[in-house]
């Protein structure tokens, strides 16, 4: 693609997500959605594959119906109400079919289905793209809409988990794991994001600097499912000693940067009398950890030799590695020290 229509294409996407959390108004925030959306479209066509296209297409036809969708609901509450603002939202109806609507955006169980067939048929990078920010425009809206249905928040938290944990298990490749991880890691910030906002921010940020170090270490050693993963030591020996920390912070284990959210969002369950909510989503986190240590397996302990599936490379490609790969895999595996600090900064 031209780096002239790039550069454009992601200053829409730039432009739509910064008119969706700059405004008030509701059809501002429709309008920064639509762009942020049609940003998007052309730079998973570049490939010009039929699954590419294929994707495209289910990505562009979920993301119009749930933008009708909150279009509908935000003009049902404008005449119920009288009001356009996001902050005012008093009506049960509407502020209920917003919150499906952006559920479906972001592909949060039960709306989640087709999330891991579009990131399936994307480059890593253009996943990259969808999997980090295009989750922040429709989580702005989530933060500011005052939801007195914590129950609805709670069950779509939950079943996210669920399934992003589920899922996960019978996959063996790694976009389409890394789909179903982003519906678990998603499902947790629903579940806190009527207590603490903050809170929800901070997984947020996790979020986004575990994903980023991921597909990028994925796209760093030309890897699309487990089993090329097995003759990565050949291509990037040191990045392979360290995408298994990696894995694992996703996973949520300590001492890894993943725990401190996990950690402060179970205190935080606990602290809301919600003790059962938090027992599920700590039960949710194992199935979700089994992939992640079945990915470390197949990258730290599988040699081509002793697997059949996967060959050794007979010529090893010219490293590329980047300053943002580097910078997001050291966030991801030593951020956790910090945390005194970064709670402090949020006031948690």
């Amino acid at each position: 693609m031209n780096p002239y229509i790039t550069a454009i294409l992601l200053f829409g996407l730039i432009m739509g997500t910064t008119i969706t959390a700059s405004s008030s108004h509701w059809l501002l925030a429709w309008m920064g959605l639509e762009i942020n959306t049609l940003a998007i479209i052309p730079l998973m066509t570049q490939n010009h594959h039929p699954r590419a296209i294929e994707a495209t297409t289910k990505y562009f036809l979920t993301q119009a119906t749930a933008a009708a969708t909150l279009l509908f609901a935000s003009v049902t509450n404008a005449w119920l109400t009288g009001q356009w603002d996001i902050t005012l939202m008093t009506h049960p109806i509407p502020t209920t079919m917003i919150i499906l609507a952006l559920a479906l955006k972001l592909g949060l169980a039960p709306l989640h289905t087709w999330l891991p067939e579009v990131l399936q048929g994307l480059s890593l990078t253009t996943g990259l793209i969808l999997s980090t920010w295009q989750k922040l425009a429709p989580f702005i809206l989530l933060l500011q809409i005052p939801c007195s249905n914590q129950e609805l928040l709670i069950i779509l938290g939950l079943m996210s988990t669920l399934v992003g944990g589920w899922g996960g298990l019978n996959q063996t490749q790694l976009r389409k794991i890394l789909a179903y991880s982003s519906i678990a890691h998603l499902g947790w910030m629903l579940l806190i994001i009527q207590f603490a906002p903050s809170l929800t921010l901070l997984a947020l940020m996790t979020y986004l600097i575990l994903t980023t170090a991921t597909f990028l270490t994925l796209k760093n050693n030309k890897a699309t499912n487990i089993n090329t993963l097995a003759t990565s030591w050949a291509k990037a020996p040191l990045l392979t000693a360290a995408t298994p920390l990696l894995l694992l912070s996703l996973g949520g284990l300590p001492p890894m940067t993943g725990f401190l959210p996990k950690w402060l969002i179970l205190q935080e369950l606990t602290k809301q009398q919600l003790p059962t909510t938090a027992v599920l989503a700590a039960m949710t986190a194992l199935l979700s950890l089994y992939f992640y240590l079945r990915l470390c397996y197949a990258m730290t302990l599988t040699m081509p030799p002793n697997n059949l599936a996967s060959t050794s490379l007979w010529r090893l490609p010219p490293l590329n590695p980047s300053l943002l790969l580097a910078m997001s895999t050291i966030m991801a595996i030593f951020i956790l020290p910090l945390s005194p600090a970064i709670m402090a900064l949020l006031h948690l």
